[in-house]
């Protein structure tokens, strides 16, 4: 039989086209072979291990989430005044052509895939992306998350390249360390080094289109949508872990996308073409469509333990890292939408994991105050999605993804509210966090109940209910939700000692006035 990896190939057009990008003495060139042929590739280069029903398992060492202290953006002319340097890391011209020049010559006699993507469902906002990676695994990674395209006249609209084994120098390269994520918004270039983590390459694309889609008039979000039988589509907001995946894996609606979409003037549209999963503690019981997904030949498992003996995935295992994670085709999902697209949304969800156990877990929002949660983007960041991070902590990240977002906040919230008020939607905060105390302390909110609560939202359940109004954050708290504990839906009854839930509210309260504090929405010309 012959070794897959040891045959040459040769595709003169995209080696011509390669060589103009500034690559040179290439040694074999995979050219948007199809998953078949990488994971043939992947499992003969030891890059990964099979599982009993063949999904890989890839493991990405020191880096098990992203790194965000190590991710750049040029600094130039077009981006001084447009990017938002507060929260951004600015690299200069010349230290990106430096690491740029390097990293070509890092390629040389070296093996690299070669993917020819598209991002973005809705053809009028399409976006061509080449990928070009040292992995075979991660070549099938992003031909998972993306949509292989079959243009046979593809011109790269964002050109990816991933080295794990590039090592930067911070003298030399303006890095603060060997890892580096460097993005070029002008000459549409992205540069991946010292990291394994697929995570970024994925993030990369987000980044770039979160900069790109505001001055097409697309609104892009870090959610999941849905769409039910009568057109009454439903986003969800949250950063990772909070459950965006989970609870839009309706089997009762259309899967539209899990985690990156764009809101246009002709609805929603999903940015990918698949779905990047957290599987932490997953199972079949909880989150069958997932957990199908997760058995599929070709789904990637990333930094998931497996039994060696038998070839079995041990999804409770969390020794790597919490951040566990399942790459796969939305098509993997029975449900999925095969458009990727949908109406205007009717509904809003803001999802958080409160790690303090304060926040009520269900809450319907006024504009104001759906302004002000999306501007704050509160959550626990979860253990395990960025490096360093062992426990959940409080977090704010304005537009619930910060880390993504090149521009100022009060870009995205202009539109978010402007698109909002047009359209007359409604808006949810769902917690899907902690409940009788704080974490450590209290306990989950148990899934079943969550799920509950989003089926009376989703159903127009909560139209007819009375509301309280809440001491400490101004929300209104429905009265009773079918299927939920009454006593869960008061969270200082909860509590085995009050005056600690009020301290705990109060701190949580000016935690959130902080964070607004210089965040408010203003007028945009």
């Amino acid at each position: 039989m012959t070794d897959p990896t040891s045959a040459p190939i040769d595709h003169p057009k995209i080696r011509a086209e390669l060589v103009a990008f500034g690559f040179s003495w290439l040694k074999n060139i995979s050219w948007n072979e199809d998953e078949t042929a990488l994971a043939a590739k992947a499992l003969a280069e030891g890059e990964v291990q099979q599982t009993h029903t063949g999904a890989l398992v890839a493991t990405t060492g020191a880096h098990t989430g992203r790194s965000p202290k190590d991710k750049y953006i040029v600094m130039d002319d077009s981006t001084a005044r447009s990017v938002w340097w507060d929260q951004n890391r600015p690299m200069s011209t010349k230290h990106f052509e430096t690491l740029k020049t390097d990293f070509l010559n890092h390629a040389r006699l070296r093996n690299v895939f070669v993917q020819d993507l598209e991002a973005c469902a809705d053809p009028a906002h399409l976006l061509n992306a080449r990928v070009i990676t040292e992995f075979a695994w991660h070549s099938l990674f992003m031909r998972h998350l993306l949509k292989p395209s079959t243009q046979d006249d593809f011109i790269s609209g964002l050109t990816i390249i991933d080295l794990p084994s590039f090592k930067a120098d911070p003298a030399r390269h303006g890095t603060s360390s060997e890892t580096v994520i460097a993005i070029d918004f002008t000459s549409k270039t992205v540069l991946i080094g010292g990291t394994a983590y697929a995570g970024e390459m994925k993030k990369a694309v987000f980044t770039y289109l979160n900069y790109v889609l505001p001055e097409a008039g697309v609104l892009p979000m870090h959610c999941s949508a849905n769409v039910g039988a009568h057109g009454d589509t439903a986003i969800f907001f949250g950063l990772s872990g909070t459950g965006k995946t989970t609870l839009s894996a309706d089997p009762s609606r259309t899967l539209i996308g899990d985690d990156e979409h764009g809101w246009s003037d002709a609805g929603v549209f999903n940015m990918e073409d698949g779905c990047y999963a957290k599987v932490i503690n997953l199972s079949i019981e909880a989150e069958p469509d997932i957990f199908a997904a997760t058995e599929r030949s070709h789904t990637i498992l990333e930094n998931v333990v497996v039994d060696l003996t038998r070839g079995k995935p041990d999804f409770g295992d969390g020794s790597l890292t919490e951040n566990t994670r399942a790459a796969y085709p939305l098509s993997a999902i029975t449900n999925a939408s095969t458009t990727r697209m949908g109406p205007a949304p009717k509904t809003i969800i803001m999802l958080c994991a409160d790690a303090f156990g304060v926040l009520p877990p269900l809450a319907k929002l006024n504009a104001e105050q759906a302004m002000d949660m999306y501007l704050a983007g509160y959550t626990a960041k979860l253990a395990g999605t960025e490096r360093g991070v062992k426990h959940p902590e409080a977090t704010f990240s304005a537009c619930f993804g910060a880390p993504f977002l090149p521009r100022h906040p009060k870009v995205y919230a202009a539109m978010l509210g402007k698109i909002m008020a047009k359209h007359n939607v409604r808006c949810f905060l769902l917690n899907t966090g902690w409940t009788g105390g704080a974490y450590g302390t209290g306990s989950r909110i148990k899934l079943s109940e969550t799920r509950a609560m989003l089926a009376a939202i989703l159903s127009g359940q909560l139209d007819q209910v009375s509301y309280r109004i809440d001491e400490n954050f101004g929300f209104s708290v429905p009265l009773a939700v079918p299927g939920v504990d009454v006593e869960l839906l008061h969270p200082r009854d909860c509590w085995s000692d009050a005056s600690a839930f009020d301290a705990a509210a109060d701190n949580l309260s000016s935690m959130f006035e902080k964070a607004l504090k210089n965040l408010k929405p203003t007028a945009i010309n």
